[in-house]
């Protein structure tokens, strides 16, 4: 039997939630729901359904059935099947990884309740976790049952997610993450360049000093910076290709981008004895970063903070959006106008024609 429940929306307008769970031998083996703005619709869908539902031989759920559909087996084929297609990116894989350790992961997808997401993420925060790190919680668990719901015909209520979510943005437990403004300080990267050259003095070491004013003048990423290929450089337009180019959605990408003067002169002076500019281990540049702050004692400074400073010096520097654009390559306008945290006394001032007060 299907029921019909009144909700208010954000807007103040009332809408009308129709719900149909299907038991067979005492477990839930089907549940779905529609939302009308009027009672009558929303009893008429829920009939029809009911009606078609009951010609259904079990397993309801159709021809892609899975065979187990607790959070944790769902967490597991969803990290399979993608990566399958194309390769999981590290923090998403990390975070399903962490999700399939949780308590919630033991209950039936099916079953699972707004109560249950909030008491999930309640523990996280009490356990530590920020609310942005939360908030990546139930995005990942939207998803992956929104996947689940589509692709294996997992009868799941998506409106569970967005009830808990509605309660937690309420009482602040979750939240989107800030977005980073830290630039380096002329006084901080004078200093960690004088710490690298010293320590590149004194044994061989990854270039740190080179590495890291090339990410200041090229403003690429710390992983695209050791995947750098002589071979994709063109002398005469001074570009070079980021292969696997970090995106959203697609991965695989390959992109062109400009040299600005100064990273193709650091590129000029490396050692090209083998197929990489930079001949180094992504993570072995970071912890060196790390190392070095911590030695200058300088806080809250990360190595892709030096992307950030290459953005706004850019834009500093008098290049357009769209000029910027292809030094940078981020993936929209939009996007790129985020990072850029202009210093007012850096700005270039256009001379304007005509009088003053014209």
């Amino acid at each position: 039997m299907a029921t019909i429940r009144t909700r208010q929306r954000s807007d103040g307008s009332v809408a009308f939630l129709a719900e149909i769970r299907i038991k067979r031998d005492g477990t839930l083996v089907h549940r779905e729901s529609r939302t009308f703005d009027r009672r009558a619709l929303a009893k008429t869908w829920a009939e029809s359904r009911e009606k078609a539902l009951a010609k259904t031989e079990p397993p309801i759920n159709g021809s892609r059935p899975v065979t187990s559909t607790t959070l944790r087996d769902l967490l597991k084929k969803y990290r399979e099947e993608i990566s399958e297609v194309r390769p999981m990116g590290r923090s998403k894989a990390s975070s399903i990884r962490f999700l399939e350790k949780c308590d919630i992961s033991r209950m039936d997808a099916r079953e699972l309740k707004s109560s249950d997401v909030i008491a999930h993420i309640r523990a996280r925060r009490q356990a530590g976790a920020g609310p942005s790190t939360a908030n990546n919680d139930l995005v990942w668990l939207r998803v992956i049952l929104r996947y689940a719901r589509a692709a294996w015909n997992v009868s799941f209520d998506l409106s569970v997610i967005e009830d808990a979510g509605e309660v937690l943005k309420a009482e602040k437990m979750i939240a989107k993450a800030n977005r980073r403004t830290r630039r380096p300080t002329a006084d901080e990267l004078d200093a960690l360049t004088e710490y690298f050259v010293q320590k590149e003095r004194r044994r061989f070491s990854i270039p740190m000093s080179d590495i890291m004013w090339f990410a200041i003048h090229s403003a690429r990423r710390q992983s695209e910076i050791t995947g750098l290929l002589l071979s994709d450089n063109d002398d005469e337009s001074q570009t070079g290709i980021v292969r696997n180019i970090k995106h959203p959605t697609d991965r695989g990408l390959f992109r062109r981008f400009k040299y600005t003067p100064q990273a193709w002169a650091i590129v000029c002076r490396q050692q090209h004895d083998r197929q990489r500019i930079f001949p180094f281990e992504a993570r072995s540049v970071g912890a060196a970063f790390r190392r070095a702050c911590k030695m200058l004692d300088i806080h809250d400074l990360r190595f892709h903070d030096l992307r950030h400073e290459a953005t706004s010096r850019l834009f500093e520097a008098g290049y357009s959006i769209v000029e910027v654009h292809q030094f940078t390559l981020h993936e929209s306008w939009g996007t790129l106008s985020r990072y850029t945290h202009l210093r007012p006394e850096a700005l270039k001032i256009r001379q304007e024609s005509g009088p003053l007060g014209s």
